[in-house]
């Protein structure tokens, strides 16, 4: 086996490592970030007045906050992490008019976006392979 072969497979390790870390640091600010915003009254996933979209706006914030404070703890540029928080807001606005028109409801909207941000984040991965294979 050739010396470039264990740093290709460590490379995707790392790739891999990346992804599930955004992950992580996704979930770690949607829940401590609402905590903190149901604590004084803003508001749960449910809650806003009825206005799911409104919801989820705050909710992808939340995870955008978390992922942003991992990528520049890891020392990545803004564009990168620009580019990985912007696959938390894209899945849900060809989504808010066919809420608005009552198409689809808010528990609709949740899924589909969530469904939706996972492929875009490794999309956005992708797109950079060479910044998330090599360690920072």
């Amino acid at each position: 086996m050739t010396e470039t072969a264990p740093r290709a497979q460590n490379g995707w390790l790392r790739f891999a490592i990346h992804y599930i870390e955004m992950i992580v640091a996704m979930f770690v600010g949607m829940f401590a970030l609402g905590f903190l915003q149901s604590a004084v009254g803003i508001g749960s996933h449910s809650g806003h007045g009825g206005r799911p979209d409104l919801g989820y706006l705050l909710m992808a914030f939340n995870m955008c906050v978390g992922m942003a404070l991992w990528m520049r703890f890891r020392k990545h540029a803004w564009r990168p992490i620009l580019e990985m928080c912007s696959a938390m807001f894209l899945p849900a606005v060809p989504l808010f008019p066919l809420l608005w028109l009552d198409v689809i409801d808010g528990d609709t909207l949740m899924i589909a976006s969530h469904v939706a941000m996972f492929p875009l984040m490794l999309g956005a991965m992708f797109l950079r392979r060479a910044e998330y294979m090599h360690p920072h």
